[in-house]
């Protein structure tokens, strides 16, 4: 922390982390569930980092498996704030789930509320509301029920996956098709086994990265850091780009569901590279799309973004996470914080400090902020989120 900004300091609070984590609650499956249905959730391992570096802060913490039992397991507990990450157990909109249960229950919690979680998992729909707003996506089209005609500016290659999932669930080296009949076999065995729609679009040749943001209009004014956002007029920090590089990766040219469960530098893994060597103003321009797809779904306090570069080396919009992995030394979120020098404990704190801010838990810091970060919206400024 610089010392021109007053230190702040969260009361010491009962958090309830919740996720979804692999051998705690899940569901039974049958023989035509596909083998990454549960490539999403996280490791205990994960958890008890979360867990660790909010302690550190002097809260006392405990884990709750986002489960059926989970508005029992809340009433009991009885947090003061919970940090939800969250993936659903199943569903169109499974990361809204437990923000809903929780604003339900009139429970503070970080990250994003209802309607941005499951925007983010609805890709078609993400697209579309990317799309509206003039912003760069590829050519796209949705197939509901396998018999769709292809538009005609649908030109192969394509690249199919689920519409509704997330961390390249349904990807692998048969995603990219190059003709009807490997199209029409793809579509349906998404449609058979993720009973999903799928979603095809053109498949982009360029670069592939991915950038994560922190922050809102006041993050100034309750971060721990508040040096990280007084460059920005919009209140976000930018973590360094991050280039996946999957050229010998076990699926090249794709960044698979198969090659993102590969620890970083084991053999099949994807170079991560970060910071990427790009411009600055290639880099300018990415943040401002990346700015700008945040926005457009309200998203709140932190995200991430993959874009990947087109024909011509322009970028454009791939998908969106409202709830971007946190595994330490893993995840690209981790990854990108790291290569800055942002410590994990120090992401943690912050989104923790953002959320309880949201809620009236934390009084912020005397701070001047530049009227363009003041955009009210119904008397409020805009990222203001009480229960009423």
């Amino acid at each position: 922390m610089t010392s021109q900004y007053q230190l702040i300091q969260l009361r010491p609070l009962r958090i309830a982390v919740l996720a979804n984590v692999k051998g705690h609650g899940n569901p039974k499956f049958n023989s035509e569930t596909p083998a990454d249905v549960m490539a999403d959730f996280d490791h205990i391992e994960t958890i008890d980092a979360i867990r660790a570096a909010i302690e550190t802060d002097g809260h006392s913490t405990i884990f709750l498996p986002a489960d059926q039992d989970l508005p029992y397991t809340l009433r009991d507990a009885k947090p003061d704030l919970c940090f939800n990450i969250a993936e659903g157990m199943g569903g169109d909109a499974r990361e809204a789930h437990v923000p809903a249960l929780l604003e339900m229950l009139r429970i503070p919690y970080t990250g994003s509320r209802v309607m941005a979680n499951a925007i983010s998992l609805d890709k078609t729909l993400t697209k579309r509301v990317w799309r509206d707003r003039r912003l760069p996506v590829a050519p796209f089209q949705e197939f509901i029920v396998g018999d769709e005609q292809l538009r005609s500016d649908m030109h192969f290659p394509l690249f199919v996956k689920p519409a509704k999932e997330g961390t390249g669930m349904g990807v692998d080296s048969k995603a990219i098709v190059k003709n009807l009949a490997e199209l029409n076999e793809r579509v349906q065995y998404l449609l058979h086994f993720y009973k999903q729609p799928a979603l095809v679009e053109k498949y982009l040749t360029g670069r592939e990265f991915t950038v994560g943001l922190i922050g809102r209009w006041d993050s100034m004014k309750y971060s721990r850091h508040p040096e990280w956002y007084e460059k920005n007029k919009l209140g976000y920090h930018h973590f360094p780009v991050l280039e996946l590089v999957s050229d010998s990766s076990v699926t090249p040219g794709l960044y698979s569901q198969a090659a993102k469960s590969i620890a970083v530098g084991e053999e099949g893994a994807p170079d991560y590279v970060c910071p990427a060597p790009l411009d600055e103003t290639t880099v300018a321009k990415i943040n401002n799309l990346v700015t700008r797809a945040h926005m457009a779904i309200k998203s709140i306090d932190y995200s991430r973004t993959d874009i990947r570069l087109d024909d011509h080396d322009e970028p454009c919009l791939i998908e969106i996470n409202t709830l971007p992995g946190l595994t330490p030394g893993f995840s690209d979120l981790c990854l990108e914080a790291a290569a800055e020098g942002i410590s994990y404990q120090d992401l943690i704190l912050d989104i923790l400090y953002l959320g309880a801010s949201r809620w009236g838990l934390l009084t912020g810091r005397d701070v001047t902020l530049p009227k363009d970060r003041l955009r009210k919206k119904n008397g409020r400024p805009a990222g203001t989120n009480a229960f009423d």
